[in-house]
């Protein structure tokens, strides 16, 4: 099923590491034979080479630069959650976002910024070479196109969103000294661009009904249809991220696409990529353990119960990060249906992990170390898994759900009949209005811990008045993160962004 994963690269300190010059890093994350006979001259010449190359671009996704660590922070840097963890130093690189004493050596925000250039790079290549292959299906070739233009306008869209202005790269350096000297471009334009290759993909890739086996999990034109809308709304045009919602859920649901009765299945291994899924990571356990650049997710460990259970809950022991904050369990409507797939809270059952040693379900205790309320994440709790940080879970990043809530904050007609659609799959009563306020709160329960809420408080202007973010000591440049001090100390030519 998650066939997306490759063998991994650790990352560089310098954006010339990064996939920016031109000699392609792409081989390396390929199997190829025989190894040492492999060049960027003689591997982009075939059809199985372009899809190989096209495959490694989606690798940076699933690392610790992306869902597998450092997005992590987009909950915990918001009001969703808290780092949790041990206490002390532990996972000090959370501590940090979360309490908004970040300094430009922090792995998170560093990892991030470094895995977005990997993926960029690996795009580039695939856009440089691949249209001069000619021994190649012109579907193939295409869709190659097109996977690579989606690819590089998400990883574009992570950085624009949490760094502003970045350096816009859209082929490979011709020389080291070009890698290394590159200047940060305006936001403006690194925004163009990401919609310039979108629409470029949403033309060369074919809708998800053509993908089957290996293929299953390739961006599809709903994909870039659905990210169009989200980049739209994050800019403030919502003309432009109506409409789009709009063309995107008509098309899916032409497709077959529709919501799930349950808002549990969205989060089930027997239906990833499935009918409300426009994108999502794929993971794929029992192939790595303790790495977080396997193919495997470390999201069930990491985030579940800290060493709670005999046996534990969790594989050999979870260690509690990403702790849900009190005020945000508390602010579930009564009814809502998503809590219980979303959140653990004290007396829940763990009727899908290991049962005791008296062969009884175990129950969630009322506090944990790390989590005083006793709180954990449900929705990627994945059991008793024999390997560790080896989760098989995707993690979504385009939701049906998701066009339906951009639709009703755009306003228009369908608005009000688009967010109840999602509101009565929650087994809620009808909104009467789509106000901001709505419309974010409902955003902040659908979405909980799909690592888009800092995100989403930042396009609102709503981040830098939040109440529990002004109680843990917010300032006015939090809006942005810093650029890493790494890449700074090879190319003084990347100015920082101010207050860090």
């Amino acid at each position: 099923m998650n066939s997306l994963s490759l063998k991994k690269r650790a990352l560089g300190t310098t954006l010339l590491t990064l996939g920016l010059f031109g000699t392609s890093c792409t081989k390396d994350y390929l199997e190829l034979q025989p190894r040492n006979q492999a060049s960027t001259e003689t591997f982009y010449t075939t059809q199985n080479g372009a899809i190989q190359a096209t495959t490694a671009v989606y690798s940076h996704l699933q690392q610790a630069g992306f869902v597998n660590h450092a997005l992590w922070i987009m909950d915990i840097m918001a009001d969703n959650s808290t780092t949790g963890g041990g206490g002390g130093t532990d996972g000090i690189e959370f501590q940090q976002v979360d309490n908004f004493s970040i300094p430009p050596n922090n792995v998170n925000t560093t990892d991030l910024f470094q895995r977005a250039y990997l993926g960029i790079g690996a795009a580039n290549q695939v856009l440089l070479r691949v249209p001069n292959i000619t021994a190649i299906d012109a579907g193939i070739k295409s869709r190659s196109l097109g996977e690579a233009q989606f690819l590089r306008a998400l990883y574009y869209f992570y950085l624009v969103r949490s760094y502003g202005d970045v350096p816009l790269v859209l082929t490979p350096a011709a020389s080291p000294a070009a890698a290394n000297s590159v200047t940060r471009d305006p936001a403006a334009m690194v925004y163009a661009q990401i919609i310039t290759d979108l629409t470029d993909a949403i033309k060369n890739l074919p809708l998800p009904s053509t993908y089957a086996g290996d293929d299953i999990g390739r961006a599809s034109k709903l994909s870039a249809m659905g990210l169009l809308a989200k980049v739209y709304l994050t800019q403030g045009n919502m003309a432009s991220a109506g409409t789009q919602a709009d063309a995107t859920i008509t098309a899916a649901l032409a497709d077959g696409k529709k919501l799930w009765p349950n808002y549990a299945d969205n989060f089930k291994p027997t239906n990833e990529n499935g009918q409300e899924s426009l994108f999502e990571v794929q993971f794929k356990s029992g192939q790595n353990a303790y790495i977080l650049e396997g193919p495997g997710s470390a999201i069930n460990e990491f985030w579940g119960a800290r060493f709670f259970g005999n046996p534990y809950v969790v594989s050999n022991g979870g260690y509690g990060y990403n702790i849900p904050e009190k005020e945000f369990v508390d602010g579930y409507e009564a009814g809502d249906k998503r809590k219980a797939s979303t959140v653990f809270v004290p007396g829940d059952l763990y009727t899908d992990g290991p049962l005791d040693a008296q062969g009884k379900v175990q129950v969630q205790p009322t506090s944990l170390q790390g989590s005083p309320n006793g709180y954990n994440i449900r929705k990627f709790y994945a059991g008793g898994l024999s390997t560790i940080w080896d989760s098989p879970l995707n993690v979504p990043i385009l939701r049906l759900s998701e066009m339906y809530l951009i639709k009703a904050e755009a306003g228009g007609t369908g608005a009000l009949a688009a967010l109840n659609m999602v509101r009565s799959r929650a087994g809620l009563p009808a909104a009467t209005n789509t106000s901001q306020a709505t419309i974010l709160k409902e955003r902040r329960y659908e979405f909980a811990f799909e690592m888009d809420r800092w995100y989403d408080l930042k396009r609102t202007g709503t981040l830098l008045n939040n109440p529990r973010l002004l109680s843990k000591g917010i300032k006015p440049f939090n809006d942005l993160l810093p650029i890493p001090q790494a890449e700074r100390d090879v190319n003084p030519n990347l100015t920082q962004n101010p207050g860090y």
